[in-house]
């Protein structure tokens, strides 16, 4: 009687079975441990609570209004920066490169989703040649060619069952990380339409400052051309024509400076367009309408957080870490996959699809990483340290947000409180050039003086046309540091051009 030989299952392969033996047996301890298992690793949780502090460290007024703030360039009431910006989030290409970034984590999402399914293989015609020397004697065997075409055509399925989870966790990986690279895009549009903003305010600026400046080199030529012409007459010394001269030549010596910065501002919006940079260039002549700056609802600092796309984007990141120590958990325990096939095999086309041609076969097959050299723990921990990174980067990013929104909060609170002060400044300066006027035109003073108190208020123009840019770019500023548009109430005050007269107080509110 001859000796059976037991052949262990737990191996690479399932081997030494008939179809007929191997079934009930891969199909029990399938159903074992399909019942017993789930998904390893830790389910991911929101990371705790960051302290944000009691609120923000200015002073808020509580009167708002409902108001929508997603484009919030719209309230400026700038009909070229409404079309700059249109420009910019159809062309530019910082944004068509984050689209063309999430499109590549969709895809590498929807690779992990469809390593789940089975893999196939349809039909197929090989034909080969035999060694008659090799370990089958094809040459003594009467009938058997050694070259063959086998045609072969069915279905053959290769699927690896997610016992433990492990398809699942990187799944919710993957889709985290697309999910962070969607924030980041956010981030990159928050970024640009800020910038597109920034320029164009820093151009408008440069143009009013040119003009102010051009005013001022006007009434010092005049002064100039006095003082020389009172020399003349022995009225004045040439001491006092030197001084006039080295105000003027200090004065002209700004224009270029300022004539390249409008320049360059012009340049930077076409790239920023997606464009050559001379794209804008006609903005240069064009008319220009200075921007009204409104009050900003700030809100509280949580909703803050929760719109800024990089505490967004950080947290994701989390999500994806803890997927991770998942996946590499779930290499501690078994990996069940089962290829079926069936289909018709023959050697001749005429007998392909005959019933003595027809095949099947069905291949469990089992494996478990037992002797590693600990590499699967290892592994592990290495996933646990990278989460906790990520835990400790997100609570960088919420500490980074709220540090931004204060700075800018208090920048833009103090552009305010300078643009106010200015305009104030402006309006004395032209009730001093009235009174100049008024009593030069009886007399009273001489021209030098009405000069004087002339220049003093083109003086005064340009601070405030200064003070109007600061102020535009530090609220530009802000917006970015809160998370760039959203839908809010918002007040209803106005803070005006400094050249149209003084600034009204602005308050910021908060719900």
């Amino acid at each position: 009687m001859k000796s059976k030989t037991r052949t262990p299952f737990l191996r690479a392969t399932v081997t030494g079975l008939t179809p007929g033996r191997a079934r009930p047996l891969v199909l029990a301890l399938s159903c074992v441990l399909l019942t017993a298992c789930a998904s390893v690793g830790p389910d991911y949780r929101e990371p705790p609570p960051v302290d944000v502090g009691s609120g923000w460290s200015l002073p808020l007024a509580s009167e708002s209004q409902s108001a929508d703030l997603s484009q919030w360039w719209s309230a400026l009431d700038d009909p070229i920066l409404d079309r700059l910006m249109a420009t910019a989030l159809a062309q530019n290409l910082d944004l068509r490169h984050a689209a063309a970034r999430i499109d590549e984590a969709r895809a590498l999402r929807d690779r992990v989703a469809g390593e789940a399914l089975p893999t196939a293989a349809g039909a197929s015609v090989n034909r080969r040649r035999q060694s008659e020397n090799g370990p089958l004697p094809v040459g003594s065997i009467p009938g058997l060619d050694a070259t063959q075409t086998i045609y072969d055509a069915g279905f053959d399925a290769a699927w690896e069952a997610d016992l433990f989870g492990a398809k699942r966790r990187a799944l919710e990986g993957a889709s985290a990380r697309l999910q962070a690279t969607e924030a980041e895009a956010q981030g990159v549009r928050m970024r640009i339409v800020a910038e597109v903003a920034r320029t164009w305010f820093t151009a408008v600026g440069a143009r009013y400052e040119l003009h102010a400046q051009q005013a001022t080199l006007d009434t010092l030529q005049q002064t100039l051309e006095l003082v020389r012409l009172r020399h003349a007459l022995g009225d004045a010394s040439a001491a006092d024509v030197e001084a006039a001269y080295a105000q003027w030549t200090a004065v002209n010596a700004l224009i270029p400076d300022i004539q390249a910065r409008q320049r360059a501002a012009v340049l930077s919006l076409g790239v920023l367009l997606g464009a050559p940079p001379e794209r804008e260039l006609a903005l240069l002549d064009g008319p220009l309408t200075p921007s009204t700056l409104r009050a900003l609802p700030v809100g509280e600092r949580a909703e803050m957080l929760r719109r800024r796309p990089d505490v967004l984007a950080a947290e994701r990141r989390l999500a994806a870490s803890s997927a991770d120590i998942g996946v590499a958990t779930a290499e501690l325990f078994p990996k069940l996959s089962i290829g079926v096939g069936g289909g018709f095999q023959a050697l001749s086309t005429g007998d392909w699809f005959d019933a003595s041609s027809s095949r099947f076969s069905i291949l469990p097959l089992i494996s478990w990483r037992l002797f590693d050299g600990g590499r699967v723990r290892a592994e592990i921990r290495a996933r646990e340290a990278a989460e906790r990174q990520a835990a400790l980067a997100y609570e960088q990013a919420v500490l980074a947000a709220l540090g931004d929104a204060e700075r800018a909060l208090g920048d833009y609170h103090g552009g305010l409180d300078t643009l106010e002060r200015r305009g104030m400044a402006l309006d004395a300066a032209r009730t001093s050039y009235g009174h100049a006027k008024a009593r030069y035109a009886a007399g009273d003073i001489a021209l030098v003086e009405l000069l004087a108190a002339q220049r003093s208020l083109h003086e005064a123009e340009t601070a405030a046309a200064r003070a109007h840019t600061n102020a535009a770019v530090q609220l530009v500023a802000l917006y970015k540091a809160l998370g760039g548009g959203w839908d809010v109430s918002t007040t209803a005050s106005t803070a005006t051009h400094p050249l149209r007269g003084a600034a009204a107080p602005v308050a910021f509110s908060s719900r």
